[in-house]
């Protein structure tokens, strides 16, 4: 409407004057209703024309969009276990919560059963190696003893043959035989004892250690399971919908005990979806405006910070099944990201408001750039100056939106 008030006041409005004071036409008279077409038929049909080139421009130049959402991030409260709920420990449904406060325990008993089992199990393998001390003792007194024995064994050998070499028939050869089978034996229980003595030390040094080693990982498992029973907040926010009760089951693939909204959630960036045909327009750095629902009667000045590469109506699963095209009934959109162009711009903004974007086109340092031609800059100059009318539609919208949500919309 606004555009084709604009472009009447170039148009019909001087054919009119023309015919008016030029010709000495009246309305009435030689103008009617039913002349006025033919009188004023040049300013009605560049009327038209002037008005559909120039919607056109306003709008691919400074697109505008419904879409437009203060999106903010949820964190599920899921414990990474099953279990029976022993303890909550925020009141009522919602709450401010630190990083690192519990929220609720799940019953643990299963979990120190097993950490007590593990403790046990180190105590008992401690005790094994204070017996293992006093084995390698025992084994070195044994070996000591062995070598002891040998050693006699040897001495009395050694001299029944410096004897028998002296004199002959002075010690019978039976004799000499039997202290050698001896001597063998007293070898065999020095190895015997020696090798105790190493299994002791390798039982002391090696496999009580590890037993040692393997029962205190167990115990760190079970204390790692015992602090996986109570589920604490990951950053600091806002718990919502919070209604767990201690006995409810909760399972982390089925059941999320509620909602975690982290602090600042929602108060960065607006991300708004743009038509197709934008995406030659919608660059980083482009200056934009939003009213949103939540906050009426208000307009945010804005800027463009990223713009998403793909549309999200043309992604796919590989699969058994074919893509057709004509499985995708709605267009997708150019997803923008708006932030405020000024610090604190979205207080007040609820999150999750649905908001009306607008984003301007400007070609200000092109222009000054003395790169290009006159028509060029008066051409730019024209699309920088359009945009004009776009904001005056937004302001208009962020004056009416109010009215025809509460009046027109049926509450």
């Amino acid at each position: 409407m606004l555009e084709l008030m604009l472009c009447s006041l170039l148009t019909i409005l001087p054919d009119y004057l023309f015919r008016r004071f030029g010709q000495g036409k009246r309305f009435g008279k030689e103008i009617t209703l039913y002349s006025v077409w033919f009188e004023l038929r040049w300013g009605i049909v560049t009327c038209l024309m002037l008005t559909i080139g120039l919607i056109t421009m306003i709008f691919y130049y400074h697109p505008s969009t419904n879409s437009a959402t203060l999106y903010y991030r949820t964190v599920p409260i899921v414990p990474e276990i099953n279990g029976r709920v022993a303890e909550v420990y925020v009141r009522g449904v919602s709450g401010e919560v630190e990083q690192g406060a519990p929220i609720f325990r799940l019953d643990s008993s299963t979990q120190k059963a097993a950490a007590e089992s593990a403790r046990r199990k180190i105590a008992e393998v401690e005790a094994a190696m204070v017996a293992a001390q006093s084995d390698i003792l025992a084994s070195e007194g044994k070996a000591q003893e062995a070598r002891s024995a040998l050693q006699q064994a040897i001495d009395e050998l050694e001299t029944k043959q410096e004897l028998n070499r002296r004199g002959a028939g002075i010690v019978a050869v039976r004799e000499i035989e039997r202290l050698q089978n001896v001597v063998n034996g007293r070898q065999g229980s020095v190895a015997a004892a020696t090798a105790a003595k190493q299994t002791a030390e390798a039982q002391f040094n090696t496999l009580l250690p590890a037993q040692k080693a393997s029962a205190q990982a167990a115990l760190a498992q079970a204390e790692v399971e015992i602090a996986k029973t109570t589920i604490r907040a990951g950053v600091k926010g806002r718990v919502e919908q919070f209604s767990l009760r201690p006995g409810d089951i909760v399972n982390p693939f089925m059941r999320s005990a509620g909602v975690l909204i982290p602090e600042g959630a929602g108060r960065k960036a607006i991300a708004a979806g743009f038509g197709q045909i934008e995406a030659q327009v919608m660059k980083v750095g482009m200056l934009a405006e939003v009213t949103c629902i939540s906050k009426p009667w208000t307009v945010i000045p804005m800027v463009v910070t990223g713009v998403q590469d793909f549309i999200a109506a043309g992604q796919f699963r590989g699969g058994e099944q074919l893509i057709d095209a004509q499985q995708v009934v709605r267009p997708g959109t150019i997803l923008v990201f708006l932030e405020p162009l000024y610090q604190g711009g979205l207080e007040g903004v609820t999150p999750g408001s649905s908001c009306i974007a607008n984003a301007y086109t400007g070609n200000h340092e092109l222009i000054e750039s003395g790169k290009l031609s006159t028509s060029k800059k008066l051409a730019l100059h024209a699309v920088d100056a359009v945009g004009v009318v776009h904001a005056m539609i937004l302001r208009i919208q962020a004056i009416v939106l109010p009215i025809q949500t509460l009046v027109f919309s049926g509450h």
